[in-house]
């Protein structure tokens, strides 16, 4: 009866205001909660079971809701909402592009009446099976008829709760500042006045010790807009994160989440395990796997905030059945899509716990994370639905010097990878310039022979029709400066995201293939090979029409990209795509150290008749 009162209650003063203005970029936010008429009616009902989930300590679980109704539609939908009670608060329009009224607890997700109830039409009567994950809060369900335009609230659940919403979940492991660092991040609903978060961990089979964890959290004000601040507001609970030193290299470690409640009792989550990154130029196998574009999906198929990522559920079941042939994951930007929908942050972190809890999985900020006018972004978009970075800083972390500036570089073994914040300015004489220079020029060479470049935008080359057209073939201004670095230290590899496609150049500078090879390269490449990896799981984009001398194979499908390094002269590329693991695309690269020190075009100072 309280769920009910508390709802009647929003909607009167709801629907007292005109309508609200869709951003666009939430396809599902164009369910009208605000035009709702309150009819509840006697003869339809709604029920979930069962009412406790997670008494064995599970973070995931499946739930059975059945209901009914005498007058079916095609249109009835049901809302999985959380908290159940649908406690909303007023919001204020801070966005130009919406107007009141704004309800602050927007649906998680839904799916119609009659998805997998064929016969729902003539007996109005269904049945639908939803995964829900443990987010902190109690859940409820409601029946509408009248579709998503003027949806009509004819009936409420029960509620249903984790038997401890505040458990600790979701960890996610990403390279510290220091090669031999191990960070782990996760979420719970305990604050630093009700309990001590902290890490248990140590060799596997060792002796285990505690590592205190640091707490952030961040309230609705933090949000720089509509829907983050408004419609898609969810409490995030607490991130917690712990830093994990002077591990050795590649050994096996194993850790638990752990809570100490200020009456003594400890709360511990399941064990997990990871092993610790190469030291720099360690000769060994060393597997990478990189992508953009991922978002997430729902794994019992209903409808969620931004339905666009088909292709998500497929790279994560890769992703997982190849954990064991896979050591650090790089997910360049576009995280997960949610544009403003909180709740879309702990569903996408439940996703991807079975790869981040084994795995660094560093990410790389992009649009729609970052992007928000007046906030400092160097695109002047609402891209991030009113985010502008908060969630993606906040719920990861990378190794940054300061994490509202999302560049920075990591070493892994032969590896030493670059990521860019494209979100910010990249140009010469920018801080983030003399960044990118200082990464690239700062390797050595002879003991990190793959020098990687990373990037959500496009700032190398894509034959996409939103570059193609207009002549650039990547971000306006993108190659201007950056190529006289990537030419100059020898980058091997730049990959980005951003285009929902995959497409691999030849080795190439200032337009120009600088080898005819496609498939083996031998020595010196004398130019970077620009790769889009944009594909793991967002609607997918065609190309252009316009055929480029550089453009060596393009796909429009899902997929990701893998790099292997056998050793110090010997490196495998290969594109993956996710509907089935096989390699579409691939090249090889042998050299010698010699081969990198080698000049190249532009890459050597000038000399003098008398040099």
């Amino acid at each position: 009866m309280r769920v009910l009162v508390t709802f009647l209650a929003v909607f009167s003063a709801l629907l007292r205001f005109p309508g609200v203005k869709s951003h666009g970029v939430q396809p599902l936010s164009a369910i009208a909660l605000h035009r709702a008429v309150i009819d509840i009616d006697d003869q339809a009902y709604i029920r979930a079971t069962p009412l406790i989930l997670g008494v064995n300590g599970q973070n995931k679980e499946w739930v059975t809701v059945e209901y009914g109704i005498q007058n079916p539609s095609v249109d009835d939908w049901i809302g999985v909402f959380s908290p159940a009670d649908f406690s909303a608060s007023t919001c204020l329009p801070d966005n130009p592009k919406t107007v009141p009224p704004l309800l602050c607890t927007a649906p998680i997700k839904f799916q119609y009446a009659n998805y997998s109830n064929p016969k729902y039409r003539t007996t109005g009567k269904g049945r639908l099976k939803l995964q829900l994950i443990n987010q902190r809060s109690d859940f409820s369900f409601a029946l509408f008829t009248s579709g998503l335009l003027s949806p009509k609230l004819v009936a409420l659940s029960n509620t249903v709760t984790f038997a401890n919403p505040n458990a600790p979940v979701y960890p996610r492991l990403a390279q510290g500042k220091e090669w031999n660092e191990m960070t782990v991040t996760w979420t719970s609903g305990y604050g630093l006045n009700e309990a001590e978060p902290f890490l248990e961990w140590g060799l596997k089979g060792g002796e285990q010790r505690l590592s205190l964890a640091v707490t952030l959290t961040f309230d609705r004000n933090t949000m720089c807009g509509a829907p983050a601040r408004t419609v898609g507001w969810r409490d995030p609970g607490f991130i917690h994160t712990s830093f994990l030193k002077e591990l050795w290299p590649s050994s096996v470690y194993t850790y638990k989440l752990g809570h100490r409640l200020f009456n003594g009792t400890y709360i511990w989550s399941q064990m997990y395990h990871f092993r610790a990154s190469p030291y720099p130029g360690q000769n060994s196998l060393q597997r990478v796997v990189i992508f953009g574009d991922m978002g997430k999906g729902e794994a019992d198929g209903s409808n969620e905030y931004n339905n666009r990522q088909p292709g998500s559920l497929n790279t994560t079941k890769q992703l997982v059945e190849n954990l064991n042939d896979t050591d650090i994951v790089f997910h360049i930007g576009d995280i997960c899509y949610a544009n403003g929908y909180l709740s879309q942050w702990d569903q996408f972190t439940s996703q991807i716990e079975p790869v981040a809890s084994r795995v660094p999985y560093m990410i790389a900020s992009g649009n729609h994370e970052r992007d928000w006018p007046g906030t400092g972004s160097f695109y002047n978009t609402m891209d991030s639905g009113g985010e502008c970075g908060i969630l993606a800083q906040t719920m990861f972390y990378v190794p940054t010097e300061n994490r509202a500036k999302f560049w920075y570089s990591t070493d892994y073994g032969m590896f030493r990878f670059c990521i860019a914040d494209t979100e910010h300015d990249w140009r010469e004489g920018t801080e983030q310039h003399k960044f990118i220079e200082h990464c690239l020029a700062s390797v050595d060479r002879q003991k990190q022979p793959w020098l990687i470049f990373l990037a959500h935008r496009v700032l190398g080359y894509s034959s996409s029709p939103v570059y193609a057209y207009e002549g650039s073939f990547a971000e306006p201004m993108g190659r201007e400066g950056l190529q006289k670095l990537w030419q100059k230290y020898k980058v091997d590899i730049a990959i980005f995201g951003h285009v929902h496609n995959y497409e691999r150049t030849c080795p190439v500078y200032e337009n120009v293939c600088t080898s005819n090879e496609k498939h083996y390269y031998h020595g010196a490449l004398k130019g970077t090979i620009h790769v889009v990896a944009g594909g793991a799981g967002a609607s997918l984009a065609e190309f252009s029409a316009i055929q480029t001398a550089w453009s060596i194979f393009r796909d429009v499908d899902h997929g990701f990209v893998k790099l292997t390094a056998f050793d110090h002269s010997n490196l495998l590329f290969e594109y993956k795509k996710s509907r089935d693991g096989k390699v579409y695309d691939s090249f090889r690269i042998s050299r010698d150290y010699r081969d990198i020190l080698a000049c190249t075009v532009d890459s050597c100072p000038a000399t003098t008749l008398a040099t």
